[in-house]
């Protein structure tokens, strides 16, 4: 048994998964998703290719990392939402400060991620499969604001509807970070067209989940 203290093999392990998610990242981004090997990225992070599938089960989870931050972000803004603010109240600041801050939860990853997602099917299944996994968990979370039974159909329904709205926005970035517009004018187009898609809501959930 390691006399090793806990927290200091924890904080080994964190370091180890965070080396080897920034080396396969700069491989697949060097020479694409689809043709990067388990063995190239265990040579780049100078483990054995055994510990690379012991931390990630599969290879896209090394390019897309942040997946339950990812998929819980919109169910978080609505859990945090101050008093007397509805669900989309919640989701439009919520956006507009990523958009602020270039959050890559918004899509704001810049050019070489963007391009490697765009250009692979693997990762491009999985971002719609995170998307998908982000709206179901918001209707979980819609569903206890309003203390209706899960899978109630309201809370679905609302949640399909706020959930296409940050994928739109976070669709319209990548869409111009591949175009090759800079940071900040990215920033100022989506925040602009975020007043809009959340305004087309506001007639339908501008009173719903208000805390």
């Amino acid at each position: 048994m390691s006399d090793e203290p806990t927290g200091l093999r924890e904080t080994k392990k964190r370091e180890t998964r965070q080396l080897i998610s920034d080396r396969a990242t700069r491989l697949f981004i060097a020479q694409g998703f689809e043709a990067t090997t388990i063995a190239e990225i265990a040579t780049a992070a100078r483990v054995a290719k055994k510990t690379v599938t012991n931390y990630f089960p599969r290879k896209e989870d090394m390019a897309l990392d942040h997946q339950d931050a990812f998929a819980g972000s919109l169910a978080a803004a609505v859990a945090g939402r101050a008093p007397g603010q509805s669900a989309l109240a919640a989701l439009r600041e919520a956006f507009a400060a990523d958009a602020a801050a270039r959050n890559p939860v918004a899509g704001f990853a810049g050019p070489d991620f963007a391009r490697m997602v765009h250009e692979s099917p693997t990762l491009s299944a999985r971002l719609r499969a995170l998307h998908d996994r982000r709206e179901a968990a918001l209707a979980d979370a819609l569903a206890d604001a309003t203390g209706a039974p899960p899978g109630d159909i309201t809370a679905r329904t609302a949640a399909a509807l706020l959930a296409a709205a940050t994928r739109v926005l976070f669709d319209r970035v990548q869409e111009l970070t591949l175009a090759g517009a800079p940071g900040d004018e990215i920033a100022r187009t989506v925040s602009a067209e975020a007043d809009r898609a959340f305004a087309l809501l506001e007639p339908a959930l501008g009173d719903y989940a208000v805390a």
